[in-house]
C-alpha cells in the first residue's frame, strides 16, 4: 500500500485574498506541503439567500487569485461538491493533517455545517484551525471590552505572506486531483450590472474612493445617485474578504493624515459599525429566523401576498421605493438611506413581517454580508426596542434625496417625461393632467398600493406601544447588556 503524503490544506470561504490571511500565513509556514481549496457548496447555490450574482463574484475572485498563484506553479483547487465529501475525497490521494480557515459569522447552514466538518475532524485525526476574522470575536458574553480588542487588532501589523519559497502542491498534481471531482467553469460573462470580484478591482475603487471620490462622502451619502459615485463601494469586496478590514482600516487612516478628515474619519466610524453588527449577529444568531427582543415575537402581521409581489418588482406606486429596488435588482448596489427606505416601506408602510423580505434582499445585495444583513433588517423594521424608530416617508425622502427626479428617472423611465412634481407624486395627478402629459394613471404606472398617511400611524401606533410592553423593556435591558459597548460614542469618533 503507498503511503499518503501529508498535506495542509487551506480552505477558502469568505477570505478570497492572499495578504493579510491568517489562515494562510499559519498553513504556509508549517513544515508540509500546502493546498489551497475553494468548495462551491451545492447547499450553499440552492440556499434561498443566494443568487448567481455571488457565485460569479466569487469565481471572479477565484480567477484574480489564481492570476497571482500562478507564479508559484499553484492554484486553487476548486470543487463543486459538499465540504465532508471534497475532503473525503481528498483523503483518497493524501493525508490531511491541518485545515487551515477562518471563524465565519454566517448563515445557520453553515453554522451547522461546521459543526459537522468539527466532528469529521475529530473522527478523522485532523487539526482544524479556525482563525479570528476581521476582529470579530467568538465565544464573547458581553462588550465591554470588545471596542479596545478591536482597536487593537485594528492597529496591529498586517500579516505579511511571502510567497517566494513556499511548498504547494503544483499545478500537475491539481489537475490530477481534478479528475476525481465535478469542477465548476470559472468563466463568467463580462458585464457592466455588477461591480467584478476580485482583490485588484477591490484596491482600484479603493484608491479612487481615497485619492478622489471620498471628497463628498459625507454630503451625498444620503442620495441614491450621487452616492454611486461618493460612496466607497468596497462593500463586495470586505463581504466575500477581497480585502481585510485592516487593510482598508489602515490605508482609510494614512489618507485621512493627508486629505479631508472629515469624510475619511465618516468612512472609518462606518467600519467600525461594521464590525459591531456582525459581532451581535456572532453573539445572537437566532436573528436570522426571529427578532433579537422576544418581546416582538407576539407581533403578528398579515402577509400580502399582492403587497410582496408589488415591492419586489418595483411597481408600489411610490416613485422612490421602485426605483431603489429596480436599481437594486439590476446592478446589486444600492446606498444605506434606500436600503433602510426598502425595510422600511416593506414592514412598517405594507405591514409585513421584516422575515418576508429577508430572502429577495439577500439574494439581491451583491455585498450580501449575513452580520450585517438580519441585525440591520430588525433595526429597520424597528423589532429591536433600543433603536429610534424610523417610519421612513417616500415623498419626503425623494423630495429631499432625489430633489431633481434623476435617480427616479434613470429606473422608472415610464414617468421620465413627466413635470418633475409628478415624477415624485404621479397620484397628484389630475385626469385633465394625465391628459396633457398623455399618461394613464393605472397603466403606465400603477396607484399607490397603500395609503401613506393611514399607514404610517398605524405602525407607529403599534410600535410605539409595544416599545411600552414590559417584555420588550425586560428585552431590550437584555441586550444592552449584552451587545452594547459602555461608551457609545467611541464608536463614532472620527479621530
Amino acid at each position: 500500500m503507498i503511503e499518503r503524503e501529508e498535506i495542509n490544506v487551506i480552505w477558502f470561504k469568505r477570505d478570497l485574498r492572499l495578504q493579510d490571511n491568517e489562515a494562510i500565513f499559519n498553513a504556509i509556514n508549517s513544515d508540509k506541503k500546502t493546498l489551497f481549496l475553494y468548495v462551491l457548496e451545492n447547499s450553499l447555490i440552492d440556499d434561498p439567500h443566494y443568487d448567481k450574482r455571488h457565485w460569479n463574484f466569487i469565481k471572479q475572485s477565484i480567477v484574480d487569485i489564481n492570476e497571482d498563484l500562478a507564479k508559484h506553479n499553484t492554484k486553487i483547487l476548486c470543487v463543486q461538491t459538499e465540504v465532508i465529501t471534497a475532503f473525503n475525497q481528498l483523503q483518497n490521494y493524501y493525508k490531511i493533517d491541518t485545515v487551515f480557515s477562518h471563524q465565519e459569522t454566517g448563515l445557520l447552514i453553515t453554522y451547522k455545517r461546521d459543526k459537522d466538518f468539527t466532528r469529521y475532524c475529530r473522527n478523522n485525526n485532523i487539526n482544524w484551525i479556525e482563525n479570528n476574522n476581521n476582529g470579530v470575536l467568538r465565544g464573547l458574553l458581553n462588550r465591554e471590552d470588545w471596542f479596545e480588542k478591536w482597536d487593537e487588532y485594528m492597529a496591529s501589523p498586517q500579516i505579511n505572506i511571502q510567497y517566494s519559497h513556499t511548498n504547494f502542491i503544483n499545478l500537475d498534481k491539481i489537475k490530477n486531483l481534478e479528475k476525481g471531482f465535478i469542477i465548476p467553469n470559472l468563466e463568467t460573462k463580462p458585464s457592466n450590472r455588477f461591480q467584478p470580484g476580485g482583490t485588484k478591482m477591490a484596491w482600484k475603487y479603493a484608491v479612487s474612493f481615497f485619492e478622489k471620490r471620498h471628497k463628498q462622502y459625507m454630503f451625498h451619502i444620503s442620495k441614491p445617485a450621487l452616492a454611486r459615485e461618493s460612496s466607497s463601494r468596497l462593500s463586495p469586496y470586505i463581504a466575500w474578504g477581497n480585502v481585510s478590514i485592516r487593510q482598508i482600516f489602515q490605508k482609510a487612516l494614512e489618507y485621512k493624515n493627508n486629505s479631508n478628515k472629515r469624510h475619511l474619519g465618516a468612512f472609518i466610524s462606518r467600519l467600525r459599525w461594521q464590525a459591531h453588527f456582525i459581532q451581535k449577529f456572532e453573539m445572537e444568531h437566532t436573528m436570522e429566523n426571529a427578532s433579537v427582543n422576544k418581546g416582538y415575537h407576539k407581533l403578528k402581521k398579515s402577509v400580502s401576498v399582492k403587497y410582496q409581489k408589488a415591492w419586489k418588482e418595483g411597481k408600489t406606486g411610490f416613485p422612490l421605493v421602485d426605483a431603489s429596488m429596480r436599481c437594486l435588482i439590476e446592478t446589486g448596489y444600492l446606498n444605506f438611506r434606500m436600503r433602510s427606505l426598502l425595510v422600511s416601506f416593506f414592514t412598517h408602510i405594507l405591514w409585513q413581517p421584516w422575515q418576508a423580505s429577508s430572502q429577495h434582499l439577500s439574494k439581491q445585495f451583491l455585498d450580501f454580508e449575513p452580520g450585517i444583513h438580519f441585525p440591520q433588517l430588525q433595526m429597520q423594521a424597528g423589532e429591536t426596542g433600543i433603536n429610534n424608530l424610523r417610519i421612513y416617508n417616500p415623498i419626503k425622502n425623494s423630495l429631499e434625496h432625489d430633489a431633481d427626479a434623476s435617480f427616479i428617472k434613470k429606473w422608472v423611465p415610464e414617468l421620465a417625461n413627466l413635470p418633475t412634481p409628478f415624477i415624485h407624486e404621479p397620484y397628484l395627478m389630475t385626469p385633465l393632467d394625465q391628459q396633457f402629459n398623455n399618461f394613464r394613471l393605472g397603466e403606465n404606472y400603477p396607484h399607490p398600493i397603500v395609503e401613506l398617511k393611514s399607514a404610517r400611524k398605524k405602525a407607529s401606533d403599534i410600535l410605539w406601544n409595544l416599545k411600552r410592553n414590559p417584555r420588550v423593556r425586560e428585552e431590550s435591558i437584555r441586550i444592552l447588556k449584552k451587545h452594547t459597548i459602555s461608551n457609545r460614542n467611541r464608536m463614532l469618533k472620527n479621530d
